[in-house]
């Protein structure tokens, strides 16, 4: 065997040695990854009720939010009995319920979550407006129930 051929051997196994230690070096870090889940801290209340609030907003800042009674009865499928029927017996006003202004925001985001009961949770969501000379966020309350087994918004306050 000549020089030219124990190098070519050399480098063969020194591309082996390599190649085996970035499996063992790939295996060991997708084991400590895989080992290192990240909890869902949130109780289960509040993952099911966000998930109404977050559809909800959603829904109403992508469409008229002018109150009427056609946009409230387009909104019925998000809202608790006792919030419909409050607010089909208020008199329509400039001011929009579900935000608390008569100056609409372009976004939101559903934050914190406080679970009161099983059946009842209290959300903060942040409400945004932004534009060429304003950028304002605002936060509001929102209560969700659980009404026949589905979790409806029941209630929105100024924070």
């Amino acid at each position: 065997m000549n020089h030219r051929d124990a190098e070519t051997r050399r480098e063969k196994h020194t591309g082996k040695r390599f190649f085996s230690f970035l499996c063992v070096s790939a295996s060991l870090w997708l084991m400590i990854f895989s080992a290192c889940s990240i909890p869902n801290l949130e109780k289960p209340e509040c993952g099911e009720a966000r998930t109404v609030v977050r559809e909800f907003y959603s829904f109403h800042l992508g469409n008229d939010m002018k109150p009427s009674s056609e946009n409230l009865k387009l909104r019925e499928k998000f809202l608790s009995k006792e919030l419909i029927k409050t607010l089909s017996a208020s008199n329509e006003t400039a001011k929009d319920y579900f935000t608390m202004t008569d100056d609409f925001p372009k976004a939101s985001r559903t934050g914190g979550c406080e679970v009161v009961t099983t059946e009842k949770t209290v959300f903060e969501v942040l409400l945004f407006w932004k534009d060429e000379t304003r950028g304002e966020q605002r936060p509001i309350k929102v209560e969700a129930i659980k009404e026949n087994d589905r979790w409806l918004i029941n209630k929105v306050e100024n924070k």
